[in-house]
């Protein structure tokens, strides 16, 4: 993946990521918050997901 990219090149890529990680999840808790119902529903749906992937 880094091919050819100078050391600062990756640095700088890897800080990006970070930052995009970082305010991901932010904006994940901030939707929790706001709207907790469409999560709950959300927790449920990905509940039964795994259950399905786990059963097969």
């Amino acid at each position: 993946m880094s091919e050819g990219m100078s050391p600062e090149e990756v640095r700088e890529r890897l800080r990006r990521r970070a930052v995009f990680l970082r305010e991901l999840a932010e904006a994940r808790e901030l939707r929790k918050r706001v709207s907790p119902r469409r999560s709950r529903r959300e927790r449920v749906r990905e509940a039964v997901r795994m259950r399905t992937f786990r059963a097969n």
